[in-house]
């Protein structure tokens, strides 16, 4: 029996007799322990999201390899990883450490994904791939299936799907509390980004990239183009076009405002409402451009009847319109403001960043799940502060009981090895607001319940079957967009618009040579 073979038998015994042994050692230092004991990760994109993903793994397994295009970022990161063998390109790190490695962590911007997933798995290693899934349908589709294929574990990062009241809240929902729901409202403040509405071509300036950025390892599959700069802003700071941040409202790079929000905010309702295909997608939305998403839209998903649940009217909401936000209609909105209205202020809260004007009763990310008997409102995109309204009618209500685990209990060991570990270590602390609060850390327990699912425990709740199945549904709303506002017919299984055959191509990207799935 080979190395790897033993190893894996291991594993799976381990996590088939339960999760505390490894939990309770969880904060211990890799070298301290057995090299059977934890689990041998490659993180892939250390920078931005990838570098709490990459602190999250060093907490609960065995970081041995690091990959990201930007030395600097590689190099801060290994550090903390000394061991960790480092590398510019995930290809080459999975051809040389594949039998070294049981799981990836892939922490890239959106385009590059399901490139490194994709192999990982078809290498026969789990993946933990951050929101949203994938660049395109097509990808998802393709990360959904390729999971199945191969058997392996998988969590996409939506860290609310770790949260307690999240699982409440889909059982409240399920449980009929508010009635059948035939409609459903979801909105966030995003873009945040410069492109939109105010960045609409390519920059001018491009010189050369920075020593430390591997520019073609970057792009990765997309299209070659070169660095480039924006203009100096206010401050005299010249900030990447693409690198770090902003690749996010490029249509080449990113997924705009619904790839980076929707997985989260879209995650109670699609789940509780155990919606699946939607049957027509249709989008308003600021001017379309080849290069950038645009600074609004309001997108209409329809979704069938599903066993004895109704049909659903899905409406997403992003943006501005000029300086107006745009959201739910006004009446829908009377209630939750109130509610918000009423909430406990933060001590060292503020209105605004002069402090003088009011604070915008309408939360940044919030859901509306309208059903016959009431309406559930989450104030924020993870779906964990959530209402039941209207207010005086669910006095005294209790919520069913709990028929999905509770990972705040199921890792209780660790959260308090990680809230004792965070507490202050003087007094200097104490007077500050939520110094001592304690922690739920629901990104740290999304991969821990991911482990555990590695070691041949139950499916982790963000697995690719589910996640894959939302990313898609998602991600048809970006089509949408490029439709010119037509309603598009979607046929589900077999992936394409029954109506409208050209909106098809924009189903996934061409892929530079040398890249591929």
């Amino acid at each position: 029996m080979s190395r790897q073979s033993s190893r894996r038998d291991f594993l799976k015994q381990a996590g088939l007799a339960g999760v505390g042994f490894w939990v309770a050692g969880g904060l211990a230092r890799a070298e301290d322990t057995s090299p059977n004991e934890k689990l041998g990760i490659a993180c892939i994109g250390v920078g931005g999201k990838g570098s709490s993903d990459t602190d999250h793994a060093g907490r609960l397994a065995n970081v041995v390899a690091l990959c990201d295009i930007d030395d600097e970022n590689l190099n801060k990161k290994a550090k903390n990883s000394p061991h960790a063998k480092k590398y510019n390109d995930f290809r080459k790190l999975l051809d040389e450490m594949g039998k070294s490695i049981d799981a990836v962590i892939v922490s890239t911007p959106d385009h590059t994904h399901a490139a490194a997933a994709i192999m990982a798995m078809k290498m026969g290693k789990h993946v933990y791939c951050q929101k949203p899934l994938t660049h395109t349908v097509f990808e998802a589709r393709a990360m959904r299936e390729t999971a199945a294929r191969y058997k392996v574990a998988t969590q996409m990062g939506n860290q609310g799907s770790a949260s307690d009241k999240l699982r409440e809240a889909v059982e409240v929902i399920q449980s009929g509390a508010i009635g059948p729901v035939r409609e459903v409202h979801v909105w966030t403040n995003r873009p945040i980004w410069p492109q939109a509405p105010l960045v609409t071509s390519r920059p001018m300036d491009t010189p050369p990239p920075p020593k430390h950025v591997h520019w073609d390892l970057w792009l990765g599959p997309a299209a070659e183009r070169p660095y480039a700069l924006y203009p100096p802003d206010k401050k005299g700071v010249r900030k990447g076009a693409y690198h770090n941040f902003n690749w996010r409202g490029w249509w080449d790079f990113g997924t705009g405002a619904l790839g980076d929000m929707a997985c989260h905010t879209c995650n109670l309702p699609y789940r509780a409402l155990k919606l699946a295909y939607p049957v027509s997608v249709v989008a308003e939305s600021g001017e379309i451009n080849p290069e950038t998403y645009p600074g609004w839209a309001r997108i209409v998903f329809e979704f069938p009847a599903r066993d004895d649940l109704p049909p659903v009217k899905f409406t997403w909401y992003e943006g501005k319109m000029g300086d107006q936000r745009v959201l739910p209609p006004r009446d829908l909105l009377a209630e939750p403001i109130r509610v918000m209205q009423a909430q406990p202020r933060a001590r060292d809260a503020k209105d605004s960043k002069d402090g003088n004007a009011p604070r915008d009763p309408v939360p940044g990310s919030g859901i509306l799940m309208v059903g016959d008997k009431g309406t559930l409102f989450s104030s924020n995109e993870n779906g964990e502060n959530y209402f039941l309204l209207p207010v005086k009618q669910y006095e005294g209500y209790q919520s069913p009981q709990a028929t999905l685990p509770r990972l705040s209990k199921t890792f209780a060991p660790l959260l308090s090895q990680l809230n004792a570990s965070s507490a202050p270590k003087d007094g200097k602390e104490a007077g500050k607001s939520g110094s001592r609060r304690p922690r739920s850390n629901t990104d740290l327990l999304m991969k821990a319940e991911w482990l555990a699912a590695c070691k041949g425990g139950a499916p982790a709740y963000s697995n690719f079957d589910f996640a894959g199945m939302l990313t898609e549904t998602i991600l048809l709303g970006n089509v949408a967009m490029r439709a010119g506002g037509k309603k598009l017919d979607w046929d589900g299984p077999s992936m394409k618009f029954t109506n409208y055959p050209e909106a098809n191509e924009l189903l996934q990207t061409q892929y530079r040579q040398g890249w591929s799935l």
